[in-house]
């Protein structure tokens, strides 16, 4: 009996020995499925699928643009596909680095996008490329509420940082923007963020007697007259690390029914409680008709020229500002690949002289400058 206890004892320790060397010291401890594994780090703990777990252990590859590349989001619904692509159409004109365009559309606006931007893409002289993405919202949200949010779709933008995630950072622009610089110029205020900053926008105003926030906002903005929304320099590296989206969300849910222009009013509502985050950059970025309605207000454009024409409330389609209509004509009537100077520059520069009377057309200089200088530098 002795010997048989004994024997049973050398078998137990030995079997113990082993699993040590093989399981604890170096080695991995059975499992008998990947859903015994559980997830500490959670108050709650709970099971790890495979492929959570593959995600948890291997590191994934850091969003990065491409070299030199400028990275333009635009998002496009309803009657705004010949909107977009003349303001497409501008951004290519001056620009000289590598470009991806990121086009966000109705289902069906796609084909139509598509068909054009590869029409572009096979002039010689232009270096972008580009995608259609299908308008995406979050998948516990009200997907029509968001759409219908002020402009069609336009709160898709707050929604970038999550659906872009192989995207380090980009420039969005409202489909009525028109660029009057070269994309690279406005690009390179993203150097220029502090450690904190992970946004760049335009304030709403410049004069607090023609404010809309400070004088009708029922809700907070930021700082003393809010900011514009349709240029947005946007770090979504750093976006992502903020919790962006976390931040969204319950501040359309507490303030829906006190906001009026949608999601710049989100926008404005964050950066109020978090103005660390956002960095200033100059009216000529997003110049409206309010810079120059009654008089001219934007004191960089009028140093430097208009860099981003905003044609906000519908400029460039109405009657009532003949000058941003001019600057829309030349640029909707311009053909890709032919002399920008003969066949943009010249006839903006007409259109723009039978503004003279309009009070924006009495400063029509500062529309031409910025674009002049860089087609005569770099076409020459």
């Amino acid at each position: 009996m002795k010997l048989l206890l004994r024997a049973l004892f050398l078998l137990l320790f030995a079997s113990a020995t082993v699993f040590y060397f093989l399981y604890v010291d170096g080695g991995t401890a059975p499992t008998s499925d990947a859903t015994t594994v559980l997830n500490l780090s959670t108050s709650n703990p709970r099971p790890i699928v495979k492929d959570e777990l593959v995600s948890l252990t291997t590191p994934r590859t850091r969003p990065e643009n491409g070299p030199g590349e400028v990275v333009l989001a635009v998002v496009a619904c309803g009657d705004r596909l010949a909107e977009t692509l003349v303001m497409l159409k501008s951004a290519l004109i001056l620009t000289q680095v590598p470009v991806r365009i990121i086009v966000f559309a109705e289902d069906d606006l796609i084909q139509s996008f598509n068909e054009k931007l590869k029409e572009w893409s096979l002039l010689s002289d232009l270096h972008f490329r580009f995608e259609i993405r299908r308008i995406e919202f979050p998948v516990n949200g009200k997907k029509d509420e968001w759409k219908k949010l002020f402009k069609p779709c336009a709160s898709q933008r707050l929604f970038l940082p999550t659906v872009l995630e192989d995207v380090d950072s980009l420039l969005y622009v409202d489909t009525d923007t028109l660029f009057l610089t070269p994309l690279e110029h406005i690009w390179r205020h993203l150097s220029l963020f502090n450690s904190s900053q992970l946004a760049a926008l335009t304030p709403e105003h410049e004069d607090r007697a023609t404010g809309w926030y400070n004088r009708f906002a029922r809700h907070p903005y930021y700082g003393p007259l809010g900011v514009n929304s349709g240029v947005m320099l946007m770090n979504l590296t750093r976006m992502r690390a903020f919790g962006w989206i976390e931040y969204v969300l319950p501040i359309y849910h507490e303030y829906k029914l006190r906001i009026t222009w949608g999601d710049q009013d989100i926008i404005n509502i964050l950066f109020h409680f978090h103005s660390d985050k956002l960095y200033i950059y100059p009216c000529r970025y997003n110049y409206r008709p309010d810079h120059c309605m009654y008089m001219s207000v934007c004191e960089s454009a009028d140093k430097e020229g208009v860099a981003v024409l905003h044609g906000n409330r519908g400029s460039f389609h109405s009657e009532k500002q003949p000058a941003f209509r001019a600057i829309y004509r030349a640029l909707e009537e311009y053909q890709l690949g032919s002399d920008p100077y003969n066949n943009f520059l010249l006839p903006m520069k007409h259109y723009l002289d039978e503004t003279s009377s309009t009070n924006c057309g009495k400063v029509r200089r500062i529309f031409l400058k910025s674009a002049e200088q860089f087609i005569n530098k770099i076409y020459d």
